[in-house]
């Protein structure tokens, strides 16, 4: 239940509190999250038998539901949808939350104009009980493209060689705290190659921190797209991709190229009844991130890979364009 605690303090949970789980249990996020989060509170959760956009805001209002945990890919399909309910009925839901995976600063920006709820950004993993950064509660304010702040422990950037890094320096996320696992059950090779001799938890993900303590997750260590000796997170490339407005999922993937080692593909799932061409949305990139970082190709499909956390699998996708395009890959 610790990492229950650690949500419900980061996020005020109260008795008064009814949170709505939409998310698997079988996931870190829906059992520590929502329903420990809950019960340590002495609040109450609303759990449907998994999610529907359509039926999402019925939920929330007919349940009283004042709080709820969900994925950027979630988020974006109801920011999206074409029938959102009155503002005024929504007014006991006091934040929504989201992990599992980096929500687009656009994307981020969008639902809260459309909807009036604050969107507070957090990030955790399995091996730490969940969350480990949050973004504070409102009315404070914290920062887009940020899962936030150190909450129940310690985090901070290290070099590949374990040194502390200064701010605004990129390099590896660890953490420490009470809520780190203390090792991969009957795997302690995996246990000794995952936490050091100190304590601290290397979770594989690459980020900055900022002078106020904000993280800012840039890409995972083993999804770099490295093209022609440059090093290109997958993560930017999306964040450009769900800033166009026709776009409701995206997912970057590195492919083999003889000429630079790797090549940047993305794909796409668009809106329904949207026309939007390969070519603009690569010029869309272009204009953003420079011709070298812009995908080659893009592939519009109709639903991305996902885990049971909402989180694209990239390594899937990589699988299916080989699959599906073995000529053009």
């Amino acid at each position: 239940l610790a990492g229950g605690a650690n949500t419900a303090g980061a996020h005020g949970l109260t008795e008064h509190d009814r949170g709505l789980c939409v998310l698997p249990l079988c996931h870190i996020n829906a059992q520590n999250v929502t329903v420990f989060g809950q019960l340590v509170s002495g609040g109450s959760v609303t759990m449907p038998h998994r999610f529907s956009v359509s039926r999402f805001w019925n939920w929330v209002i007919d349940c009283e539901c004042t709080w709820f945990s969900v994925v950027p890919t979630i988020i974006s399909y109801l920011a999206h949808d074409q029938n959102p309910p009155p503002r005024e009925k929504l007014g006991k839901v006091r934040f929504g939350r989201s992990a599992s995976a980096a929500l687009p600063p656009a994307l981020h920006e969008t639902f809260e104009k459309k909807f009036g709820i604050h969107i507070i950004e957090t990030m955790g993993l399995t091996e730490t009980a969940a969350q480990i950064l949050s973004n504070p509660m409102p009315p404070q304010r914290g920062k887009y493209g940020s899962p936030g702040i150190a909450y129940g422990n310690e985090v901070k950037i290290v070099d590949t060689a374990g040194n502390d890094l200064p701010p605004n320096k990129e390099g590896e996320i660890v953490v420490r705290g009470p809520n780190v696992m203390r090792g991969y059950p009957k795997n302690p090779e995996a246990t000794k190659e995952a936490i050091d001799s100190k304590g601290w938890l290397h979770t594989g993900d690459l980020g900055r921190q900022d002078e106020d303590g904000y993280v800012f997750v840039t890409g995972r260590l083993k999804e770099l797209i490295i093209k022609g000796g440059e090093n290109i997170s997958p993560r930017e490339i999306d964040d450009v991709l769900y800033s166009h407005p026709a776009v409701v999922e995206a997912g970057t993937v590195g492919i083999p190229d003889d000429h630079y080692g790797e090549d940047v593909i993305a794909c796409v799932v668009i809106k329904d009844d949207v026309h939007c061409s390969e070519h603009e949305l690569i010029e869309y990139c272009a204009a953003r991130v420079g011709g070298f970082k812009a995908p080659r190709a893009i592939y519009f499909m109709s639903d991305l890979p996902k885990g049971p956390s909402g989180k694209v699998q990239r390594r899937k996708l990589v699988s299916l364009i080989k699959q599906d395009f073995p000529t053009t890959i």
